[in-house]
């Protein structure tokens, strides 16, 4: 398997995500079970299969960080010489020419993209379009709204 790019701060949240289901919430699971158990019946048993359905999930979440984590391959953009152009784990400012607003990325692989955070998937139709551009270029990107014109005014290595 290829290796899972990372930055650092993105491989910190999901080892923390990882320590706080295996030491929080697997235990918390495992207690409701035993409850819902001791209840007697459980073939109507609405709090045991809502205990055993929230197993399933942070089992499957557990699997999958590790995996992840196992698999990562951190990318720290402060280390690279990369003459200002935009790279994985950049900090990008770019500014909307038909709108005027402005908005600042920062460029992440798919496991810890999260738009709300401003991290954007490097795999992402505005992601790829800014890789390997710099400071002052304009840049068109197809989005499921149209083709939208941004010039990008800052690029950081954080």
């Amino acid at each position: 398997m290829a290796g899972i790019p990372l930055t650092a701060q993105g491989a910190k949240r999901l080892e923390e995500e990882l320590h706080r289901l295996i030491s929080v919430e697997r235990p918390n699971v495992i207690q409701a079970i035993a409850e819902a158990r001791a209840q007697g019946d459980l073939s109507e048993n609405a709090e045991y299969d809502a205990a055993r359905e929230r197993q399933g999930f942070v089992e499957g979440r557990i699997n999958e960080l590790e995996g992840l984590l196992s698999n990562a391959q951190i990318i720290d953009p402060a280390n690279l010489d990369v003459d200002g152009r935009i790279v994985f784990g950049a900090t990008v400012g770019i500014e909307d020419l038909n709108s005027g607003s402005h908005v600042t990325y920062q460029i992440v692989g798919d496991a810890e993209s999260d738009i709300r955070l401003n991290r954007i998937s490097i795999s992402s139709p505005v992601g790829r379009a800014l890789i390997g551009k710099a400071e002052g270029d304009v840049v068109v990107v197809t989005v499921p709204s149209g083709e939208k014109e941004f010039e990008i005014v800052s690029v950081e290595y954080k």
